[in-house]
């Protein structure tokens, strides 16, 4: 075997890109969570009550409504974005355990704890284009509220509220857990300000032949027999008379706009303030703002629901863009 001295050596590995990762970042001082995917899409999550205020798609548009008055620095419940209803829906002064609870319950204007982050990369299928998820977790205990709160309700529990951002949508979860020696009972709703250009243009399908309760009509039971449009204050709980993976969508000019599916929540309540209820609320700007939001929110609000000791709760929604 002839040696040769300049024989080639040994070709090198083609070097592999390096999959690109969802940053988050931490701003402590704001009391804030941000996670941003590699494709550009984003989502802002406040450590007060855990609400979602911002979700933008890759071109940077706005998917939630929130005020230009919306008070961010935990003095009280955010009037925007994604406010978390928990144990209680509205007020409920004949339900003995929640009757004294602020509107809405604690869980909005509670602090909250992140619990920390995780991503999943996943390979589309015929593209070389990576998938990245990020997920936001979230806690809230019951020894984390302070004395006149516990006092008012005195149960033990944790909650779980994970906020997952992926390229064409995003889910909010929340896991329930009854540490108590008792039952107790709750309500629980993801109260969505969605962004839309003009109400007058905009309405909602998938809920025909649904039964539901008109708030803005002395809480009559009614059945709803085509999509829905907004001509006033509009203030309804839904039970959807088709199952939770059907969606729910929010049409624009008679194009799809954007979808919400449910995973174990029973209602849907769509509200829209309108121009009274809208000039009355100090915290909503503008006072217009009524044209551009529309409230689609998934939950269990109709009635109480009983969680046994031990046990656990768990609801979702997921927000597709269409």
């Amino acid at each position: 075997m002839v040696d040769r001295p300049n024989k080639p050596s040994a070709l090198a590995a083609t070097p592999q890109q390096p999959i690109a990762q969802a940053s988050v970042n931490i701003d402590s001082a704001a009391g804030r969570v941000t996670a941003t995917l590699p494709t550009g899409e984003s989502v802002d999550v406040l450590l007060h009550g855990a609400t979602v205020i911002s979700w933008k798609d890759a071109s940077g548009d706005e998917k939630l409504w929130l005020s230009e008055k919306a008070i961010l620095d935990g003095s009280k419940a955010v009037r925007g974005g994604i406010p978390l209803v928990f144990p209680v829906f509205g007020t409920a002064p004949d339900h003995a355990a929640t009757s004294k609870l602020p509107q809405h319950g604690f869980a909005r204007i509670s602090k909250w704890e992140f619990l920390g982050k995780s991503t999943s990369e996943s390979k589309q299928s015929g593209s070389s284009a990576e998938d990245t998820n990020v997920k936001l977790d979230f806690g809230l205990s019951s020894s984390s509220l302070d004395e006149k709160t516990r006092a008012l309700w005195p149960y033990d529990f944790d909650l779980i509220y994970s906020v997952t951002l992926e390229r064409t949508n995003l889910v909010t979860s929340i896991v329930i857990t009854n540490k108590s020696a008792e039952a107790f009972e709750f309500e629980v709703l993801l109260h969505t300000y969605l962004r839309v250009k003009d109400i007058n243009n905009v309405a909602v399908e998938g809920l025909e032949d649904s039964k539901y309760i008109d708030k803005v009509d002395g809480a009559s039971t009614k059945t709803q027999s085509s999509s829905i449009t907004i001509t006033g204050e509009t203030d309804r709980v839904y039970t959807p008379a088709k199952g939770p993976s059907e969606p729910v969508v929010v049409t624009e000019g008679g194009k799809k706009a954007l979808s919400v599916v449910r995973d174990n929540f029973t209602d849907l309540v769509v509200w829209n303030p309108w121009t009274e209820k809208a000039a009355s609320m100090a915290d909503f700007a503008p006072k217009d703002g009524f044209k551009t939001m529309i409230c689609v929110e998934a939950g269990s609000v109709k009635a109480f629901q009983t969680l046994e000791p031990g046990d656990a709760f768990e609801g979702a929604q997921t927000l597709y863009t269409l």
